[in-house]
């Protein structure tokens, strides 16, 4: 063992991030189609229904437990039908500019206190740039279709996504108030000592704004008039078949790992321990890790779909009006009452 340790470390830099970046992404894609699974089996328990249970089983445990491999099979098997009117180039790379940001952010984020593909001074920017370019994915799938339907349903994505975009940059200008750099990896440091140190009670206006933004960001329910079937016909992809239209689907389940995880990051201390002020770093429960962040992640993850089982969807109107007039203003006023709190040395960060 210590021989392996010792030939990896002598691997050039770029070697060793090549294996990693393999890694987190094939790790990210089983991930992705196994949340396609946990949420239906999650809605199905909530509305007293099975959910799926046909396809495999898991010694038992979990039926059903082959069924994103089955969609996948399909959906590679599907015909790509692509309009004959339409911009065709910009047709077929609409969904790859959707997914691939997704994938990309995760080359900042600190998976352990030792283990991060890029550690940038500047992370918090890099993720910032990243999730605002896949609203362009969504605008020349609409577009490019040259069908007014789907133009309809981008433009209705488009506006949505900007305007929530606005109120989650702001709610992370009070994280970086508080942990003083963007280093994303820092930002969790800056939160040590315990629950008591996590950003989530000092900011929980922040908190619960930048929350309700990621939900709005990735269209899911109770924001998704993007999807509004009786509405607008199935949106911007409407014209998408087969695995063009997968990957505008697998695009919106990776957008709800990445923002699950940025919001453990962010505010609950990523991969720190909640008994580390309690039990100490040296013990097993205090000592942090990558399964911290992966329950926190869960959570968060888990909560999407409660969403969805749980609210009807909103309003056009409702949902420009709670971006633009509620979330935004409560951010700004928020950040100015963090500002006298940095000022008079007032929470974790007076430290």
């Amino acid at each position: 063992m210590a021989d392996l340790l010792a030939h990896w470390d002598s691997l050039p830099t770029y070697l060793q991030s090549t294996f990693w970046i393999l890694v987190v992404t094939v790790v990210l894609i089983l991930s992705v189609a196994f949340t396609t699974l946990w949420e239906r089996k999650v809605i199905g328990w909530m509305q007293l229904r099975k959910g799926p249970n046909r396809v495999g089983s898991l010694f038992g445990l979990v039926p059903g437990i082959f069924q994103p491999f089955a969609d996948v099979i399909k959906l590679l098997l599907k015909e790509v039908v692509i309009p004959s009117a339409s911009n065709k180039w910009l047709f077929r790379i609409a969904p790859a500019i959707t997914l691939v940001p997704a994938f990309a952010a995760w080359a900042v984020m600190p998976l352990d206190p030792a283990l991060v593909i890029a550690d940038i001074d500047a992370g918090l920017l890099y993720v910032l740039s990243l999730t605002s370019v896949g609203v362009y994915g969504v605008i020349l799938a609409g577009w490019a279709t040259n069908s007014k339907y789907a133009f309809l349903g981008a433009m209705r994505s488009a506006a949505q996504v900007v305007a929530y975009e606005i109120a989650m940059g702001f709610a992370l200008v009070g994280v970086v108030m508080a942990a003083g750099t963007l280093n994303l990896g820092d930002i969790i440091r800056a939160q040590e000592g315990g629950v008591s140190n996590w950003f989530f009670l000092w900011l929980f206006p922040l908190f619960v704004v930048y929350l309700i933004a990621g939900v709005a960001e990735t269209n899911r329910a109770p924001f998704d008039v993007a999807e509004g079937e009786s509405e607008i016909v199935a949106g911007f992809h409407v014209e998408y078949s087969g695995i063009a239209f997968a990957l505008f689907f697998l695009a919106e389940y990776a957008n709800m790992i990445l923002i699950s995880a940025l919001t453990a990051v962010f505010f609950l201390g990523g991969w720190l321990s909640p008994f580390e002020g309690l039990l100490g770093a040296d013990s097993a429960l205090g000592a942090p890790g990558f399964h911290w962040l992966f329950l926190k992640l869960f959570f968060f993850l888990t909560c999407f779909m409660w969403y969805r089982a749980t609210f009807p969807r909103y309003r056009y109107d409702q949902i420009m009006r709670l971006g633009w007039k509620i979330l935004i203003p409560v951010t700004l006023v928020w950040i100015a009452v963090e500002g006298l709190l940095v000022y008079f040395q007032v929470g974790p960060w007076s430290r």
